[in-house]
């Protein structure tokens, strides 16, 4: 089991569950902008937010938006140590950098210095898009292989200012490179890392491409903690990392929608109802299982599993809960009557 680290008290490895994080798309510097996103960022479930700076007027910001913050907050570090050094004194919980854009050893030194002794952990980003030249030459491009090398190459180099709190990534666009990557990882390091698939997109396409990656890597037992990168609003990316760990078994605190496909036996517009229950069920985080299904004779029976559901029939709807039948209703009335149902057993939704 690899090691574990504290990020303003969300712990991430040795066993703690998988922490979900993003990364705020304002202007540091916009000091009311950025606390707005992150208090929607954390209303939306995330644990840790991440914030870019890239300059000394959003290292300057950093106080003030520590002090506003629900979670812990990441800097994000690129060519600047001073920036580094910068964000510690100012309190931030975390850091990201990479080691080999920071300039010469006496700056990497300065950071792990300053880092170990305010208790702040470090995560080392490797990324295919910028790994160094020798490296691609030596292995003929971005391959899992290279970024492995170059994770232990940056983690040897903060280890030689005898700082280990340590968290590394190895993202690069190309799902099945950034798996394998992981998994390289996995089995060589001890350290926890933080996945994710990086320029996934945005919308559908970036939610997929994030969810096979993550979700192969999570069903492996691989992650500690994750982002998902979707191009848009970055609470987008928070409720599709939740729908993500839902998925595969690791998270159990909020409701589960499911819902049959249609076919040629739907009676109803079941596009409509599921929408309707989606939005009626938004912000429940009791943990149960809803079945939204458009044929009323094997609805039930299919979603025996499901704590609470309907089935729609021809101008009605029957409820239903664990497969078993409870009162037919008219169509207009099925989305309430099904919350009615649910409320009547465990209170507001």
């Amino acid at each position: 089991m690899a090691g574990q680290i504290d990020v303003g008290g969300v712990a991430i490895g040795g066993g703690a569950p998988v922490s979900i994080q993003s990364m705020c798309n304002t202007k540091t510097e916009d000091i009311p902008a950025t606390a707005a996103q992150i208090k929607r960022l954390a209303e939306a479930g995330c644990q840790i937010v991440r914030l870019a700076v890239p300059s000394a007027e959003a290292a300057a910001a950093l106080g003030a938006i520590r002090e506003q913050s629900p979670v812990p907050l990441v800097a994000d570090i690129h060519f600047d140590y001073r920036l580094a050094l910068i964000a510690a004194e100012a309190g931030i919980d975390k850091i990201r950098i990479n080691p080999g854009n920071i300039g010469s050893e006496e700056n990497v030194r300065k950071v792990a210095l300053s880092c170990r002794s305010r208790n702040i952990p470090i995560r080392i980003g490797i990324n295919g898009g910028s790994l160094e030249k020798p490296l691609l030459a030596k292995y003929g491009g971005p391959t899992p292989e290279a970024m492995l090398e170059s994770a232990r190459n940056h983690a040897a180099l903060l280890n030689r200012y005898d700082f280990d709190d340590i968290c590394i990534s190895l993202k690069c666009s190309d799902v099945p490179t950034t798996v394998a990557a992981y998994r390289l990882a996995h089995e060589c390091l001890d350290y926890p890392l933080h996945i994710g698939i990086t320029e996934s997109g945005g919308g559908e396409t970036g939610m997929i491409r994030s969810a096979v990656g993550i979700g192969a890597l999570l069903l492996e037992g691989i992650g500690d903690t994750l982002r998902v990168s979707l191009t848009g609003d970055p609470v987008r990316e928070v409720e599709t990392a939740l729908e993500i760990l839902r998925a595969v078994g690791l998270r159990h605190d909020g409701p589960e929608i499911i819902a049959c496909p249609t076919c040629g036996r739907t009676e109803i517009d079941l596009t409509a109802l599921y929408d309707e229950v989606c939005r009626r069920l938004k912000g429940c985080r009791k943990n149960i299982r809803v079945a939204v299904m458009g044929c009323a004779v094997n609805g039930p029976g299919e979603a025996s599993s499901a704590d609470y559901g309907i089935a729609g029939g021809r101008g009605y709807g029957m409820l239903f809960k664990k497969g078993k039948m409870i009162k037919k209703v008219p169509a207009p009335d099925m989305a309430r009557e099904l919350m009615a149902m649910m409320e009547s057993d465990l209170g507001p939704l």
